[in-house]
């Protein structure tokens, strides 16, 4: 369990010790970034010692950047290695249907495609990690977890992040709870079953890149599908097995002028369309070096 200290992480502590409390182990990440984050770790540990849960404070630098982006990253590769390291099978993390409403209207609000619509998933690989990761409260309200710790008779953490409205995630969080016509659960069943559009889909694009891709002498020929998402999901993973990760963006850009008819390069790839006997063909090659005068 990552248990942070919040009401969400702490409903998942107390629900996963009354179902299985023999198999549980818990971690909580200092980031670091408030004077209270260590004793809100300690916090979380004589809760554990309370409920006889191992647990381990993990501390992390966050680098500068996006604080919130950045902090996520360094939480997961450090629940990586933990799991990793007492040969634990996975970890889980308190995402609720309120978490899953908030993601979905945000990539929404951004022009995301279907794989960012899907919203998270209740299993997954730890981002950035090797591990398996669990999210069993998908479909649990944020007002439940708060309820069972409030029946518990404890008194969580408060993060003043979770309210300073400089952060997106807080302003739709206000926007949600202000319109209260909007179901959050409905909006993460319709987050679900994007996912098993996307999973269907997947297993489309892996078809057509199994059928329609070849290659020779170090290039890739990509005999070109009739719609955008395939041709931009095959591409993308033509630029991954020639070692680079774009993102899907510019990919899209670059699937946009190849099928214009142009020649496209984007990190350090060249694309060339081509036509034969009206069968469209894009072949990929490492771009050559440019002169240096």
């Amino acid at each position: 369990m990552a248990v942070s200290g919040g009401p969400d992480s702490v409903a998942l502590l107390l629900l996963a010790h009354a179902a299985r409390p023999e198999i549980l182990e818990a971690a909580t990440v200092d980031h670091g970034l408030r004077p209270e984050s260590a004793a809100e770790a300690q916090w979380v540990a004589q809760l554990c010692r309370t409920l006889d849960v191992p647990h381990r404070t993990v501390r992390v630098d966050v680098e500068a950047g996006n604080l919130q982006s950045r902090a996520r990253e360094a939480r997961y590769q450090a629940l990586d290695r933990w799991t990793d390291e007492r040969r634990l099978s996975a970890v889980a993390t308190a995402h609720h249907a309120d978490d899953q409403a908030e993601t979905l209207l945000m990539r929404l609000n951004r022009g995301s495609g279907l794989p960012g619509l899907a919203g998270v998933r209740s299993s997954a690989i730890v981002p950035g990690g090797k591990g398996r990761l669990l999210r069993p409260l998908l479909g649990w309200r944020k007002a439940e977890l708060e309820a069972l710790v409030r029946g518990a008779g404890l008194e969580p953490v408060a993060d003043p992040s979770n309210r300073d409205t400089r952060f997106d995630r807080v302003r739709v969080r206000e926007a949600l709870a202000a319109a209260d016509w909007i179901d959050p659960l409905a909006l993460a069943r319709s987050a679900a079953l994007l996912g098993e559009a996307e999973a269907t889909l997947e297993e489309l694009v892996a078809e057509s890149y199994s059928r329609q891709v070849t290659r020779e002498n170090g290039c890739f020929h990509f005999t070109v599908s009739r719609t955008d998402y395939i041709r931009v999901e095959v591409v993308g993973r033509i630029f991954a097995e020639m070692g680079f990760a774009p993102p899907r963006s510019e990919i899209a850009r670059l699937v946009a002028r190849l099928g214009s008819g142009a020649n496209a390069s984007l990190a350090g790839v060249l694309g060339v369309p081509s036509n034969e006997n009206g069968i469209a063909c894009w072949t990929f090659r490492p771009e050559p070096p440019r002169r240096q005068d």
